[in-house]
């Protein structure tokens, strides 16, 4: 049974760094594309970055293009996502997505 289960997330000043992870389990990971969504209280679910499973090629949203980037190491099922310089606006629920699969989410609150 393929499970998702995102880490890393926490309480950061703005113009801090975090880098949250995503370590799946019942499939391998090199073979799918991975997606980072995030949701912000009384905003939509939204895209953030994927990374893709045949050419490692990536998308980032545009509000994050810079700041954010998303690798994945293979040999532990996991993606990652570095977070750097980090906004306000940034504060939402994080989540991994493989096929129809989500994780549970992981709080990134950026404050000060």
């Amino acid at each position: 049974q393929l499970q998702l289960v995102e880490s890393g997330g926490g309480l950061v000043q703005p113009g801090g760094s975090l880098r949250l992870s995503c370590a799946a389990s019942g499939l391998t990971l090199d073979m799918y594309t991975i997606g980072w969504f995030r949701q912000a209280p009384g905003k939509e679910r939204e895209g953030v970055s994927s990374i893709s499973s045949s050419d490692g090629s990536t998308y980032y949203t545009d509000s994050v293009k810079g700041r954010f980037t998303i690798s994945r190491n293979n040999a532990k099922d996991t993606v990652y996502l570095q977070m750097n310089r980090l906004q306000p606006d940034d504060t939402a629920v994080y989540y991994c997505k493989v096929l129809d699969a989500w994780g549970q989410g992981t709080q990134v609150t950026v404050s000060a």
